[in-house]
């Protein structure tokens, strides 16, 4: 996306075509001063107190304990965006304001790049419950224009592509195992040593490289996803995916030098063979 031209953020792939797709997602953490002001405004908590009183309410609130809090309390620390030729080839990624990964300069960056690539589909995991939403709310706090994304409408069935909810049959049915069964399904990393919920953690011992990495692994797996279900509506042979997937490899081997944390992510990636046979 324009604006990102910090060596350790890009990919140069092969042949390049017309960027037809956006493939994006987010790292967030809790907003612990507006928690302050919006939930606890009269207990007198400091910020992590608040995120913490925060936490465990979400937890007593939740079947299963999960200590979620909404995205309306969230802010941004990590958006990756990979850019897909109109023939559905990666032609780079990017993690935005490499690398000091600023809030503000990371939701500027993400708005600007959009209304350069106006034609494109965005493409996530999720985004619609959450990638999206939290990238709004962040326009929204600092007043940043998204005037194309806005105009165009937000259609469930024919605008931006959420894979999630695509392969749910847009919430029919729950999709157990989540983007980390889908990208293991197709041979690729998956999640390894780094889960979401330690993301706030993460950010707080300075490890915001890290972050970003993870951050880069998920938009990589959610690329492949991506392709396969391509194949499945017949827009991608069998033999183009595979041929897709080679040069993806290729540009990826390519680029360990600049961005290290590739190494790990090949070193994850199997040649894959669907069972039963």
């Amino acid at each position: 996306m324009p604006g990102v031209d910090h060596v350790r953020t890009r990919l140069t792939a092969e042949p390049s075509t017309q960027t037809a797709f956006l493939v994006i997602d987010t790292e967030s953490i809790p907003d612990g001063r507006l928690l302050q002001m919006v939930k606890y405004p009269e207990q007198n908590l400091t910020e992590a107190e608040a995120i913490e009183k925060a936490r465990q309410d979400a937890r007593d609130a939740s079947y299963n304990g999960s200590d979620f809090i909404p995205y309306t309390f969230q802010l941004p620390v990590a958006v990756c965006v990979a850019r897909v030729g109109t023939d559905f080839g990666l032609q780079a990624v990017a993690c935005l304001d490499a690398p000091l990964y600023r809030t503000k300069e990371i939701v500027k960056k993400f708005w600007l790049g959009l209304s350069f690539y106006t034609k494109c589909k965005l493409v996530t995991f999720n985004g619609r419950s959450f990638d999206l939403p939290l990238l709004e709310m962040a326009a929204f706090r600092y007043g940043f224009p998204a005037k194309d994304y806005f105009y165009r409408g937000r259609n469930r069935f024919n605008g931006d592509l959420d894979l999630m909810d695509w392969m749910s049959n847009y919430g029919a049915c729950r999709l157990n195992g989540g983007l980390d069964l889908l990208a293991k399904l197709l041979g690729k990393p998956g999640k390894m040593d780094v889960s979401g919920d330690q993301v706030f953690e993460m950010h707080k011992a300075g490890k915001f490289q890290d972050i970003n990495d993870y951050c880069m692994f998920d938009t990589l797996d959610t690329y492949f996803v991506f392709l396969r279900t391509r194949v499945l509506t017949g827009d991608v042979s069998p033999e183009q995916e595979a041929e897709l997937i080679a040069r993806a490899k290729r540009t990826l081997a390519n680029q360990t030098k600049d961005l290290p944390a590739l190494k790990t992510y090949l070193e994850n990636w199997t040649d894959f063979q669907p069972w039963p046979a």
